[in-house]
């Protein structure tokens, strides 16, 4: 099976790029070390969307990172990516595992300890805790979840635990204090001035813990 082995994990969105395309855009995060990217734009139909998988895959291959598909399997197995990335209304996770089989990666999305002990008994590989922080583009999924709830998660969950929500360099550290294996990041990257240099920061505080 292939490793959980990436500390910063970037998750798409187009609408943040502040026009650029997104394609620069992860090249831009690819080149300055993002390790890991969860292509998520759900308003793509099947057609559009392999299409961009398809040209990430070729990104991610050149620099040696992940590719994760956010709910459609179809589009993951299509484009041979590294796995899936469900949330509380994707197909089950028990269902997933069969279509892609024991090889791919299935991450899941939670807001709640026992949402992540359940996406772990049902077979995910890793949990994306949050929102940890304040976000604008998780503010759909409640109140910030804070750093107590976090480390809850990591202490139940036998899984790598990574926080998304609002996460900003300078938090960095008190999300590692909790033992979380790494961070999801959207806007921090993805509309950032320099994704290049906002990656290199990012991943180099990780490092530093």
């Amino acid at each position: 099976m292939i490793k959980v082995d990436f500390d910063l994990y970037l998750v798409t969105d187009r609408q943040q790029t502040n026009g650029r395309e997104l394609l620069w855009v992860l090249e831009q995060a690819l080149d300055g070390g993002v390790q890991a990217i969860q292509l998520r734009e759900k308003d793509l139909d099947g057609k559009e969307l392999y299409y961009l998988a398809e040209a990430a895959r070729q990104l991610t291959i050149r620099y040696r990172a992940r590719l994760f598909i956010n709910d459609r399997i179809d589009v993951a197995l299509a484009v041979d990516a590294d796995g899936v990335h469900l949330g509380g209304g994707s197909v089950p996770i028990e269902t997933a595992r069969q279509l892609l089989g024991p090889e791919q990666l299935i991450g899941a999305s939670v807001h709640a300890l026992t949402e992540a002990q359940q996406a772990e008994r049902a077979g995910a590989d890793f949990i994306v805790f949050g929102p940890v922080y304040f976000t604008p583009s998780k503010a759909a999924y409640g109140s910030p979840q804070g750093l107590e709830p976090l480390r809850q998660v990591v202490e139940k969950i036998a899984r790598p635990v990574y926080a998304i929500g609002g996460i900003k360099q300078e938090q960095i550290k008190e999300v590692l204090a909790v033992k979380a294996r790494g961070i999801a990041l959207i806007s921090a990257i993805i509309s950032a001035a320099d994704p290049r240099e906002a990656a290199h920061n990012i991943l180099t505080a990780l490092r530093e813990g």
